[in-house]
């Protein structure tokens, strides 16, 4: 009898194994068992699978096998659906046809090793017992026992037969009432993780014209331990939930959310992107397809510097660099932009296109403003100092405060006392260098405005620059630097901090 060997090496777990019958594994080129197969993807690591494939049923009582399902199924989230049959129980058999898992099905049977005499090239049979897998392969030969060692020399194992609760593919079987026989479409449909995608832009800015080509690409992965053949695939922009609440999403570089809708197909909240054509999903495989290509989209450098209250600079900071730009209609990309990196590149004077740097977003509306940040700015500095900080009097604020208190009978009384609050004109001096060839605009953000509920009142007494309170604890100021110059601009600031 001919031995077929599946090689193998794991420090003496298996030096190679071979069945002395058929081959069970399938080959890279196998026709599969799945059916029509349709699958929609979302962003969690989710995909739901539906598999509709013509089988010959019996009437009454029968087991259906369905090969070629994820190897992650969740079964509980099994249905199955063929007319005139009934599903009365389903099994899924995940333990996988695999050297060490033959091994292991093997503790207490007989198995043959060939040693093959790496001098003369002649072999040798023995039957052997295995008695242990734990740690490396003990196997007993007659009245002794050893240990299969990776010493190199080349040994094979030969199994009589493949266990029965072995699969060669990840196999889902049900057990179905039918009242009739013949063949019929029969539908499963289930969710498996392992299958995920999300959104890769590349982004080309032109800083002459203010605009930027983008292309965006889904990047899609496959480690379900499944293939899926010439399947109608579908992305979902969006991650539904799975029995736990979602919580706010982080999309920190969304200036403005869009207002705009999407010439997109939606299902309810989420964003539908289909795969042009069928496509072949290999596993632990990731493919890109394209769904974004635009040119001209009006974008803008930004330079920006966001401080703290008091910040008290002993050296200037690098302004950040950004690529700021609209996926309004009118801006020219017109589009909903799934979750994903935009990569940025700018062309050198040689006119290749070169790396400037790389930011995140999250799923966007069309309409919305982005300043994705690409980086340090190298010829653009910030330093922000406390010129002056001096006390101011009580005469100058209201000099009561009311509180409340609520006493231990559940009864709730409003005292008013009188207290000396202590109060601070603060003068913060920002000092701004271009060593650029032309004028830059810096945006300059004053945080930490609103430290405590109590200290919401503070005041702006001066300010060089007109400034704009972009909500309760920060305001913004725009200053245009001349190319290869300095300016200082001076804010003076009246707090109860």
């Amino acid at each position: 009898m001919a031995d077929i060997g599946i090689v193998a090496r794991n420090f003496g777990l298996v030096a190679g194994l071979a069945l002395a019958g058929p081959v069970l594994a399938q080959s890279a080129d196998e026709t599969t068992a799945q059916g029509d197969l349709s699958i929609t993807i979302y962003n969690n690591n989710q995909a739901l699978v539906q598999d509709i494939r013509q089988l010959d049923i019996t009437a009454g009582r029968s087991r259906i096998e369905f090969p070629d399902v994820s190897a992650q199924i969740r079964p509980e989230t099994l249905s199955f659906a063929a007319d005139g049959a009934a599903i009365i129980e389903q099994n899924f058999d995940f333990d996988l046809l695999t050297p060490s898992k033959m091994m292991e099905k093997a503790i207490g049977q007989t198995v043959t090793l060939i040693r093959t005499n790496p001098a003369t090239g002649v072999e040798t049979r023995e039957r052997a017992k295995v008695l242990s897998t734990a740690g490396g392969v003990v196997i007993q030969i007659g009245d002794r026992i050893e240990v299969l060692r990776d010493d190199g020399l080349p040994v094979r194992v030969v199994f009589d037969r493949v266990p029965p609760n072995l699969r060669a593919r990840p196999t889902l079987s049900v057990n179905v009432e039918s009242s009739r026989s013949g063949t019929r479409p029969a539908a499963i449909r289930y969710l498996t993780p392992g299958l995920r995608w999300n959104a890769d832009y590349v982004a080309l800015y032109d800083e002459a014209s203010s605009t930027v080509d983008m292309q965006g690409w889904v990047t899609l992965t496959n480690n379900t331990g499944t293939t899926f053949h010439n399947a109608d695939t579908l992305l979902v922009a969006g991650s539904p939930g799975q029995g736990r609440q979602s919580g706010p999403r982080n999309n920190r570089n969304l200036v403005r959310p869009g207002t705009e809708t999407a010439d997109r197909e939606q299902l309810g909240d989420y964003y539908l992107y289909p795969i042009e054509g069928r496509t072949t999903i290999a596993n632990a495989q990731t493919k890109q397809v394209s769904f974004l290509d635009v040119q001209g989209v009006k974008a803008e450098r930004v330079y920006s510097r966001t401080v703290n209250w008091m910040t008290n600079d002993n050296s200037p900071q690098n302004a950040v660099s950004s690529i700021e730009f609209s996926s309004s209609r009118a801006a020219g990309l017109g589009d909903a932009l799934p979750a994903g990196n935009v990569r940025f590149y700018q062309r050198d004077r040689k006119g290749s296109p070169q790396f400037i740097g790389e930011n995140g977003i999250g799923h966007t509306p069309m309409g919305s403003t982005l300043n994705l940040a690409t980086g340090d700015a190298f010829d653009v500095f910030v330093q922000a100092e406390v010129e002056e900080r001096s006390r101011i009097t009580e005469d100058e604020w209201e000099s009561t405060v009311r509180y409340r208190v609520i006493e231990d009978d559940g009864r709730t009384r409003t005292y008013t006392r009188e207290e000396k609050p202590t109060y601070y004109r603060t003068t913060m001096r920002y000092t701004f260098t271009n060593a650029k060839p032309a004028p830059v605009d810096v945006e300059l953000v004053q945080a930490g405005l609103n430290p405590y509920w109590w200290a919401r009142d503070f005041r702006i007494e001066s300010e060089d620059v007109p400034g704009e309170q972009i909500n309760v604890d920060r305001r913004k100021y725009v200053v245009t630097v001349p190319a290869n110059s300095e300016r200082v601009v001076r804010v003076t600031y009246a707090t109860r901090y």
